[in-house]
């Protein structure tokens, strides 16, 4: 008989599954945070900081952001880049995981560009030079637009692809590639894993993530195509994945019947809960169905809106207090103030319960950004005199 949760204990679950409720959760600093969420997704956008920076704040607060890139990128690997939900920084050991994306790649023989006829002359560099960026093959781009890649930026991604190179660190904002045997563990290295061992694997460590999730959160998480997602059927219904089955009633009819963790049913959560600004791309709330489900939250990126059309803003923040997304701010920087270009508060939340939180998310992310003031440009009229209020009492 499956195990019948409540949304609200549902989403609690998700909370402390993603290191947001409680202390417990968010122990041993940014390795064990990677280690946790399984990805941590990457973008070029930095408004306050990069979105991989800002997902390890929104759980431990105020770390160092050296902290963080040593998480990320070191010597020896700790994490390595490739494709989960999207560009993400992934745990060194899940590197066997990926052997089925790896083979995905080598079968398909195309990238989003034709693959040039320079791959193995540009493994041979690697392999003689290494490690290397773009600069030392020939420079990432032909001129034009940022999609108008150079023919030695496409064979070194597809040999990033299809496992021959890796990235394991970067140079300010550029990848490293180094040859796979030379940076990858030689014992992750020697596990030759099937396609439905990558999967059933996978589909735990993504449940685990999650806390509580759908066959189609899984698949969202994991971006399966439909020979995978076949394969994650029939896992999920051999019970493989060490997930269990568990019903929210309070969901949608489709997304009622879940998937868990059984560790983290064995006790309810408890703790404080974070209260923090969210990078958009941050895994609590990137599935926009998901986020809409578990939150009731509306949740899209308007990076790439055009100004007229946005109504939230460029880089739009959700803000997380008490296990509830009660509002967004559009943040940006000039100098040492950290301006909220535009906040709002959620239908439902009152100014004199959203204030508070909203100043407290606010001048947290100013202190670990180094800015020393918090300015609000534009805000609703009814939140305008609490908030100014809030501010004042902070930090």
């Amino acid at each position: 008989m499956k195990l019948s949760l409540s949304p609200d204990e549902a989403r609690r679950v998700i909370l402390h599954a993603q290191g947001f409720l409680g202390a417990q959760a968010r122990r041993g600093g940014v390795p064990a945070t990677l280690r946790r969420l399984g990805a941590v997704q990457l973008d070029t956008i930095s408004v306050l900081a990069r979105s991989h920076e800002l997902v390890a704040y929104a759980r431990l607060g105020a770390v160092g952001r050296a902290a963080v890139e040593r998480a990320y990128w070191d010597e020896p690997a700790r994490a390595f880049e490739y494709w989960c939900h999207a560009a993400c920084i992934l745990p060194i050991g899940d590197w066997p995981l990926y052997a089925f994306r790896r083979r995905y790649f080598k079968a398909r023989k195309f990238r989003w560009h034709e693959v040039p006829d320079s791959v193995g002359k540009v493994l041979h560099l690697v392999r003689e030079n290494g490690p290397i960026t773009t600069a030392d093959i020939g420079g990432a781009k032909k001129g034009g637009p940022w999609w108008d890649w150079s023919d030695s930026k496409i064979a070194i991604e597809w040999l990033l692809d299809t496992g021959e190179v890796v990235c394991t660190r970067r140079v300010g904002w550029r990848r490293v590639y180094d040859l796979a045997e030379r940076a990858v563990p030689a014992d992750l290295l020697a596990e030759d894993l099937s396609d439905a061992e990558c999967v059933t694997r996978l589909a735990g460590m993504a449940g685990r993530a999650l806390g509580v999730a759908t066959r189609a959160d899984l698949v969202d998480f994991l971006r399966l195509k439909a020979p995978e997602a076949s394969l994650l059927d029939r896992c999920l219904s051999e019970g493989i994945t060490g997930l269990v089955p568990v019903r929210v009633p309070g969901w949608p009819e489709r997304a009622a019947d879940s998937w868990a963790d059984p560790a983290a049913l064995e006790a309810a959560p408890s703790g404080r809960h974070r209260t923090t600004l969210l990078s958009p791309f941050d895994s609590l709330v990137w599935d926009r169905a998901r986020t809409a489900r578990v939150f009731g939250f509306n949740h899209r990126l308007e990076a790439y809106v055009p100004r007229e059309k946005r109504v939230h803003g460029y880089f739009t923040m959700p803000v997380l207090a008490g296990g509830r997304l009660i509002g967004r701010v559009d943040p940006a920087r000039e100098g040492s103030v950290l301006v909220a270009r535009q906040v709002s508060l959620e239908a439902g939340v009152t100014p004199a319960r959203g204030a508070a939180p909203l100043a407290a998310a606010l001048w947290e992310a100013a202190g670990w950004v180094g800015c020393e003031t918090v300015r609000v440009d534009r805000v609703d009229a009814a939140l305008a005199g609490p908030l100014r209020d809030a501010l004042n009492r902070e930090p």
